[in-house]
């Protein structure tokens, strides 16, 4: 009798292992997937007051403006090709929305083209109503407060200056290479192009940084803080300010256009300036002397040589 009870508690024992590991397992998954939801770049935007109501009327923006490309649901419209008609909108947020439909670019005129900025069609009710239904299809970067990309009054002048110094090293090392030193834009391969940031809205700049629109990487508040963004952007305006000491920017494109410019106006110059000598020049004569010679008059009676008889 004893050893049957030895032998069941040590069936006990080992029936309870399994169950402590899947216990362990289950709260280790737990605690990774509240971390995950706390430091998850879509955890970090500020979250925006959105009603039922505007979720319900964004919905219905949406079927009527948005679902042809993207669904009914926003899950996408893949095509026979394998590629998609408009991307899945789960988990992109309320700040792609407001920075695609509020500079224009969506809806496409046409899918597969680069979207570009063009008249905003919806105005800010609907464009916030828009965003509200995304937002409500996952999580996602919310629209940001304009404290987050403008920089606070209360800075001293030298400390708004380091600022913008932080933001120019950040800009030139992480965005030069598609949009221009300046800010310009520039050509992309297969005939994209990064537009240019001079004259674009603050909110638009630090929600393209969050979400990465097109060919853009995203920026995430893990890849650059919210500070340093705002730094960046504090950058871009301030040259805007900065005037063209150097005389014109040619567009600010760097060695294409003064290149352009060097090629056309300073050698096709002084082509000109050589053709304009060279039709105004005294030319020498290029007539050949003639070779007759003149007749010799001879005394009477003087013996004719071969030239003067062949003059005669």
């Amino acid at each position: 009798m004893r050893l049957l009870t030895r032998s069941a508690g040590r069936l006990s024992r080992h029936r309870r292992k399994p169950l402590a590991g899947l216990a362990v397992l289950l709260m280790a998954l737990l605690i990774t997937g509240g971390a995950y939801s706390m430091f998850s770049p879509g955890a970090q935007a500020e979250p925006t007051s959105t009603t039922d109501e505007d979720i319900q009327a964004g919905r219905e923006l949406f079927l009527v403006g948005c679902s042809t490309c993207h669904g009914a649901n926003g899950e996408g419209i893949p095509t026979v090709g394998g590629t998609q008609y408009g991307p899945s909108l789960i988990d992109v947020g309320a700040a792609s929305v407001d920075f695609q439909v509020g500079t224009g670019r969506m809806p496409l005129a046409q899918p597969g083209q680069q979207a570009i900025r063009k008249p905003v069609i919806y105005d800010d009710d609907e464009i916030r109503q828009l965003a509200a239904y995304v937002d409500s299809l996952g999580t996602g970067p919310s629209i940001p407060d304009e404290s987050a990309y403008t920089l606070p009054g209360d800075l001293t002048e030298e400390e708004r200056d380091d600022a913008i110094s932080r933001g120019g090293q950040i800009f030139l090392t992480n965005c030069t290479a598609c949009h221009n030193f300046d800010g310009s834009g520039g050509a992309m391969p297969r005939g994209g192009f990064a537009p240019t940031l001079r004259g674009v809205e603050s909110r638009y700049i630090y929600e393209a940084l969050l979400t990465g629109p097109q060919a853009m990487p995203t920026f995430s508040d893990g890849n650059l803080t919210p500070d340093e963004k705002r730094d960046v952007i504090a950058y871009l305006k301030k040259t805007e300010e900065t005037p063209g000491y150097g005389g014109s920017g040619l567009g600010n494109l760097g060695p294409v256009s003064e290149g352009l410019f060097a090629w056309l106006v300073g050698i096709g110059g002084l082509v000109g300036f050589a053709i304009w000598i060279a039709a105004h020049t005294t030319r020498s004569s290029k007539t050949k002397p003639s070779t007759s010679k003149a007749p010799v008059n001879l005394p009477s009676g003087a013996p004719a040589t071969p030239e003067s008889g062949a003059s005669a």
